[in-house]
């Protein structure tokens, strides 16, 4: 069953910007887009896989919060980081529409625009870490200095556990 991966559009703008990753394919579940999941495919610390989630905030608008799997969004760490009184997830249902992605596959390189992207402090504990290629299915093994550096991210605790 060895089908060729093919790159993603994350894939093609890390090699556009001569950032080293590996794309690393895995059984993903329609039904399980955990990231559990994805760790256990990957035989990896839940900690060195990441997700990508996207938030409103009430001043800032869209921003980007690159968390370990095993944690949740800390709201009111990300709203005052962020420079806003609240910030909330958005609607499921608008994320293809905002970032170009799907659940499950969102990730924090190559959306539509590019916004504030806030990655969990713990990210910088690992020479690699694991996130969305940009499809369900296919994860980037990548250096998190390397990718914070590229989208303009910025580190702080916004996680909680």
């Amino acid at each position: 069953m060895a089908k060729k991966t093919e790159k993603t559009n994350a894939a093609r703008l890390l090699d556009k910007a001569g950032i080293s990753y590996r794309l690393i394919p895995y059984e993903f579940d329609e039904n399980d887009l955990a990231a559990q999941h994805v760790a256990d495919s990957l035989g990896q610390d839940i900690a060195r896989v990441f997700k990508t989630l996207v938030l409103h905030g009430d001043k800032s608008g869209y921003i980007v919060c690159v968390i370990p799997g095993n944690g949740e969004v800390d709201l009111k760490a990300l709203a005052k980081v962020s420079g806003n009184k609240k910030v909330e997830m958005i609607p499921m249902k608008d994320l293809l529409a905002v970032t170009g992605y799907i659940r499950g596959g969102c990730s924090p390189v190559g959306m539509k625009k590019r916004f504030p992207t806030y990655f969990h402090s713990t990210a910088l504990d690992h020479d690699i870490i694991y996130v969305s290629a940009g499809v369900r299915g296919l994860q980037l093994e990548i250096s998190p200095a390397e990718l914070i550096s590229h989208v303009g991210g910025t580190v702080a605790d916004v996680a909680q556990f």
